[in-house]
């Protein structure tokens, strides 16, 4: 299913392991509020999906790197009282962090997952695209164990237009969970639930066709291109902390373990980073705005263009000396 984006995917997931939670439950939970687990290094929007379905999120501590461990979720999952523990319907383990790029120990979440009967879903938006790669898959062992898992072409599988790709391992599931029953909508619904019908797999009806042009530039270009851009981008961004870590006026926070990297300009406020970061995007150098990493003001580099050369990160360090 393609939904508009990362926020609506996972949204979209955590509804369906909700509904196979109580499903499961015989009628007993349908009135009691679910519970999520997630790192602490998740995105914004799981915590934003629990509001919207009125579910709590428990955030696991990431480590110093923004990982989620499986010690430490095994830690969390062991605190929760025997009410919590039943009302945990999901756990959320991310493949490529949004801030950092790092990805979780997928094998272990999927190994309490399993133990616990418990949902398990991938954020990918951003670093599921890492994939295709060859020089980084390994890194992703245990994603194929997850029960849902989203990714979103218009991040590093370089679509010009919004869109997420949602799967599941068990569509039917996804199915009983979202479709919406009505006269003018159940003439489309056969009996034996064989038609394949979009909008029953996501919390929209509305939507337009956003797999589509993604398929065709697939089919266009072939996934051997995908691969070679996505090492590209890897190769960039390892050059181009390179670059920062030789640098004198500039520190490496971490090396980066995706398309991302980190660093900090030696001595700056975080008034100085707005005002350089200000200047560059309105002289259309580069488009790189400050975040936060351990409540420190640093700044953060993803390359997810093909395009972009370490000519460019080089330009990007040569401005802040």
């Amino acid at each position: 299913m393609f939904v508009s984006g990362g926020t609506a995917g996972n949204l979209s997931a955590l509804i369906a392991a909700r509904w196979r939670w109580r499903q499961r439950a015989d009628g007993r939970l349908d009135r009691v509020r679910g519970l999520v687990v997630a790192s602490s290094g998740a995105h914004s929007s799981i915590v934003a999906a629990g509001r919207a379905m009125d579910a709590d999120v428990v955030k696991v501590p990431a480590d110093a790197d923004g990982r989620l461990r499986t010690e430490a979720l095994e830690q969390t999952v062991a605190a929760l009282d025997a009410d919590d523990r039943e009302r945990l319907f999901a756990i959320v383990a991310t493949c490529g962090t949004t801030n950092a790029g790092v990805i979780d120990e997928l094998v272990g979440v999927a190994d309490v997952c399993a133990r616990l009967g418990t949902w398990m879903h991938v954020d990918g938006a951003y670093g599921g695209a890492g994939l295709a790669a060859p020089s980084v898959r390994a890194r992703y062992a245990g994603v194929e164990r997850c029960d849902s898992f989203i990714v979103d072409p218009h991040k590093w599988f370089f679509a010009p237009f919004d869109s997420c790709a949602l799967l599941y391992r068990d569509p039917a599931a996804a199915r009983q969970a979202h479709t919406q029953h009505a006269e003018y909508l159940d003439v489309l619904h056969q009996d034996d639930d064989t038609e394949w019908n979009p909008s029953d797999f996501a919390h929209h009806l509305s939507r337009r066709a956003r797999g589509l042009p993604f398929w065709f530039s697939l089919a266009t270009y072939g996934t051997d291109a995908y691969r070679d851009a996505v090492e590209t981008t890897l190769q960039v961004a390892k050059d181009g902390a390179a670059l920062v870590a030789a640098s004198p006026h500039l520190e490496l926070i971490r090396e980066p373990e995706l398309s991302i990297f980190m660093f900090r300009r030696v001595g700056w406020t975080a008034e100085q980073y707005q005002q350089w970061s200000d200047r560059m995007l309105r002289d259309g150098i580069a488009f790189v705005v400050p975040t936060s990493w351990a409540g420190e003001t640093v700044l953060r580099i993803c390359v997810v263009n093909p395009r972009t050369t370490v000519a460019d990160i080089r330009l990007i360090v040569d401005s802040l000396g």
